[in-house]
């Protein structure tokens, strides 16, 4: 029988080895990560194909005479509110408000219908009217919009509100108006204007030195829709899980994303993260051993809108880390008496 020589250097007929406190750590974690790890099939990236009917590239709009048309001038609708200025005749400067038949009750002129007409178009009609009735002589008639529910800009999407808008405004300013691009937002945006049968696709880019490109004229009646450029899940044993806002025309990869979470927690299953993609109905879960990835033994995977990166928690170094050192002690413990039966 194989003898062994116990910690005082006497024998012992029985085969009971002595672990002393370096070799139950060392032990334990051994056993740890002996117990935390499986056989998957690995990601062969670098991305997961995509052939989804949601969420597709938009083509931006590049016809100038939609992105810059020429003669829309502002038309009076019911409901302006608008004042009549009479040049040199200050004490004339009725405000009035275009009633539901289209017509405002002016003094010394009566009823004047003024609906769907340019603004130019109503001076001239009001003059003439002024004119005919024997009040003035080739009067001179400013009309100037103090309120109109119509002459607006609405926001929707990522942003919401509407906006007065007379005549026309830039871009730009709408969407500084309306307070700013927020950091989820695409830099595609989509005008749907009334008149024009397709949605107008606009790229503000990433360059300020092709910005002014960008910055088209924006019209009463238009809808601008601010869409959501995608938000990538960390989920599980990392340090910070999180939703990372995707940017446009940079890719995110799935290290990037571990990095900005703050990396993998101690306590998680580093063989077996799983990228949970949904591509229209279809959801597909795809492993990876990041540690791989890490190690540049792996492609690192471009993630796509709506990944969830899940890493799951190994329960012995859950228990670990949460205990400490006498979780450590307790374990050996358990390993020395079980060694003893």
């Amino acid at each position: 029988m194989m003898r062994l020589r116990t910690k005082h250097g006497s024998s012992s007929g029985t085969l009971r080895p002595f672990y002393g406190a370096t070799g139950l750590i060392t032990l334990t974690i051994l056993v740890c990560f002996a117990t935390g790890s499986k056989g998957w099939a690995q990601f062969s990236g670098p991305a997961l194909s995509s052939n989804a009917t949601v969420n597709e590239p938009m083509t931006p709009t590049t016809d100038p005479a939609i992105l810059y048309p020429e003669g829309r001038d502002v038309h009076l609708m019911h409901g302006d509110l608008i004042t009549v200025h009479l040049f040199a005749t200050p004490d004339y400067a009725p405000v009035v408000r275009v009633g539901l038949d289209g017509s405002v009750q002016l003094p010394l002129v009566g009823d004047v219908h003024v609906e769907g007409l340019t603004l130019a178009e109503a001076e001239s009609l009001i003059a003439r009217r002024m004119e005919s009735a024997g009040m003035y002589r080739n009067p001179q008639v400013t009309i100037s919009i103090t309120e109109s529910p119509n002459q607006t800009v609405t926001l929707s999407g990522e942003m919401h509100g509407v906006l007065p808008v007379a005549g026309s405004r830039r871009l730009y300013d709408v969407l500084s108006a309306g307070g700013g691009l927020p950091v989820t937002a695409s830099h595609m945006i989509t005008i749907n204007r009334p008149g024009v049968p397709q949605p107008i696709i606009v790229d503000l880019g990433n360059n300020p030195a092709t910005s002014a490109k960008a910055n088209v004229p924006v019209f009463p009646g238009d809808t601008i829709v601010i869409s959501n450029d995608g938000v990538v899940y960390l989920l599980g044993a990392f340090k910070t899980p999180a939703a990372i806002p995707l940017r446009q025309n940079t890719p995110l990869t799935l290290l990037q994303a571990a990095a900005i979470g703050g990396g993998p927690g101690y306590e998680g299953r580093l063989g077996d993260l799983r990228i949970i993609r949904t591509e229209g109905s279809v959801r597909k879960v795809v492993r990876v051993d990041v540690k791989k990835v890490m190690e540049g033994k792996a492609p690192d995977p471009v993630l796509e809108s709506d990944d969830i990166i899940f890493l799951p928690t190994s329960e012995m170094k859950a228990a670990i880390k949460s205990g400490g050192i006498s979780t450590l002690i307790g374990l050996a413990s358990i390993l020395v008496f079980a060694a003893k039966q």
